[in-house]
């Protein structure tokens, strides 16, 4: 008995999903930005951050967000982002000047609670380290 290869149910799902996964590219990719924004929710305007490494909290009995910067790590590609409700917008911009480093501030409206300090390695600070990176480095001679 010869099997024929190639020729059962798993190549027809095969060609079917390629099919699929073809169309729905398509489909995105024909979409107007005026009709994504009009369906995207309203918290998309928000900038994605990344899985936090270490997170602080504005809490009694807290380390000053100073030593627990210096204690978190001194990579440089760690993003400091300080998250806050909108009441909050003065402390949390005496925290920014008091971290030693650049931080951004994200103020939520449906966010309450506490202050916090995240650091992660977001996608746009990599990009921007490895940019800098790479203009810092002098050119090199091709090798003969």
């Amino acid at each position: 008995m010869i099997a024929r290869a190639g020729s059962g149910w798993q190549t027809v799902l095969a060609d079917l999903s390629l099919i699929l996964f073809m169309t729905m590219a398509a489909a995105v990719r024909d979409v107007p930005p005026a009709k994504a924004a009009q369906s995207a929710p309203q918290s998309a305007s928000l900038p994605v951050l990344a899985q936090p490494v270490a997170v602080w909290t504005a809490a009694p009995g807290a380390p000053a967000l100073a030593q627990w910067l210096a204690a978190a790590g001194s990579d440089p590609r760690l993003r400091l982002t300080i998250l806050a409700p909108p009441g909050a917008a003065a402390q949390a911009l005496a925290l920014a000047g008091a971290a030693g480093r650049p931080a951004r501030i994200v103020l939520d409206p449906d966010r309450s609670g506490p202050v916090q300090a995240l650091l992660g390695y977001d996608q746009s600070g990599l990009a921007q380290t490895l940019h800098s990176s790479a203009q810092s480095k002098p050119a090199q001679e091709p090798v003969r």
